[in-house]
């Protein structure tokens, strides 16, 4: 079977929204640094913030058999935790098909904004990241009103 895009011709225009969270797991020092403004690229939870929605909007140029929707509200979250960040995005919209792949992109790129805004106080005195960990991504609620 060939890949291809699905046919959504003759569904109905609803409000669609979707929640995703994820979490990377960094060393303390790094979410103090984070926390009290001492990273060195900026503002961590700003470039995050920002990066999830980017991701939320380039989600059909990355994810190739996904549907370019409407975007019509992103609300991302980063909270920080003792051992991590976790980051949760919320996403809706009016269309044809849901808003769950476009909330997951959003989670990864913030994720990955995060590891890498931080990456100088996550190494090891090899250069390498035995600390750091992306996990948990997933999609905690998908909502379909008005059919």
């Amino acid at each position: 079977m060939e890949a291809r895009v699905v046919d959504i011709t003759r569904k109905p225009p609803v409000r669609r929204e979707a929640v995703a969270s994820g979490f990377i797991k960094l060393r303390k020092t790094s979410v103090e640094a984070i926390k009290t403004g001492r990273v060195g690229k900026g503002d961590v939870k700003s470039v995050a913030s920002i990066a999830a929605i980017m991701g939320v909007k380039e989600t059909p140029r990355i994810i190739p058999l996904t549907h370019p929707i409407p975007i019509e509200h992103v609300e991302p979250r980063i909270i920080l935790r003792d051992d991590g960040v976790e980051v949760r995005v919320r996403v809706a919209t009016t269309a044809k098909t849901g808003v769950e792949m476009e909330a997951l992109a959003g989670v990864a790129a913030a994720l990955l904004s995060i590891w890498d805004m931080v990456k100088s106080l996550e190494k090891d005195e090899s250069g390498n990241y035995p600390d750091t960990e992306i996990s948990s991504i997933r999609v905690e609620l998908k909502l379909k009103t008005g059919e």
